[in-house]
């Protein structure tokens, strides 16, 4: 694999890095199955991108994007807390429902960022510097940029969820009728917590746009897949109880499973192709999900010898 395609890896798989945080808060925490990331991830990219052709500026257009998402994502918990609507099929009917919505904010299947201002571009001061380290500036420039804003949004999180008021959501999601019994609002956690589960999502979606260039009405597709393989993967490979290992392990486990699929695709004996894309996936996320299970015979061999 070259360096040009092992820094696309690392790039993209930052960009999921976001996308698993937001995973790992609704499915872990709240324990909220939600699919509307298939939906707020192109939201983000669709608002972002069209906000920035528009003349508005990428900061300002990105916090746009993100606000969509929390907002997708309070339709969904508003779905299910009022009016009792199962919680996987309150995220499909919003999912479904942001297809069009997408669409009507670009005006059209997609959008092209050309010659435009980005998020990255505001970074441009460190190329000198990467230069100097002989890598390739503008491929390079985009990862720096990209873990910057992973780290910065990891640490929130982190300090977010080991608060009070993170404490309390955390109990919402492990145990609703006991956190009831102590006083807190599930519901209020809910809302917040889906909000802020697809603010992250969409803006992985936003950053996407502006690295990729371009925004599409398609680009959403199987984010929940690549997002919950991500978990799983950073799941077993940290296995701890520490809320901020838990998050470090999912930054780690989406740069590990967007590599493993360009290591896949780019090594010429396999004679995989593009087209292939979506059966690695789905081996790559089947055996995440058997590797929990799978019992390592050097802890039996020792425990036999104990």
């Amino acid at each position: 694999m070259s360096l040009f395609a092992f820094l696309g890896a690392i790039e993209i798989g930052l960009i999921f890095a976001l996308v698993a945080l937001g995973v790992f808060l609704s499915f872990r925490v709240l324990n909220f199955p939600d699919l509307t990331v298939d939906g707020s991830f192109p939201l983000g990219a669709a608002t972002t991108a069209t906000l920035i052709v528009a003349g508005l500026d990428p900061v300002s257009a990105t916090l746009v994007g993100v606000a969509a998402g929390a907002l997708a994502g309070l339709v969904t918990a508003w779905l299910h807390v009022r009016f009792g609507i199962l919680h996987l099929l309150a995220s499909i009917l919003t999912m479904i429902a942001l297809w069009s919505i997408n669409l009507r904010i670009m005006g059209k299947p997609n959008v092209a960022l050309i010659n435009q201002d980005t998020v990255i571009g505001l970074f441009a001061w460190l190329s000198p510097m990467i230069e100097a380290a002989g890598l390739p500036a503008r491929a390079s420039l985009k990862v720096v940029v990209l873990a910057i804003i992973v780290l910065v949004v990891g640490l929130a999180l982190g300090r977010f969820l080991t608060s009070e008021f993170g404490l309390a959501m955390r109990a919402t999601g492990a145990n609703p009728r006991m956190a009831r019994a102590q006083g807190i609002s599930t519901k209020l956690h809910i809302y917040v917590g889906m909000a802020l589960s697809n603010a992250l999502v969409a803006l992985a979606g936003a950053l996407f746009a502006q690295t990729a260039g371009f925004a599409d009405v398609t680009v959403g597709t199987g984010t929940i897949v690549n997002g919950l393989a991500a978990v799983i993967l950073g799941e077993t490979i940290f296995r701890t109880r520490s809320i901020v290992l838990m998050l470090l392990a999912c930054v780690i486990g989406a740069v590990l499973y967007r590599t493993a699929i360009a290591l896949a695709l780019n090594t010429s004996w396999l004679g995989l192709q593009s087209s292939d894309l979506n059966l690695v996936t789905a081996v790559l996320v089947g055996v995440a999900l058997m590797l929990p299970g799978v019992r390592n015979p050097l802890k039996t061999l020792f425990r036999r010898s104990a």
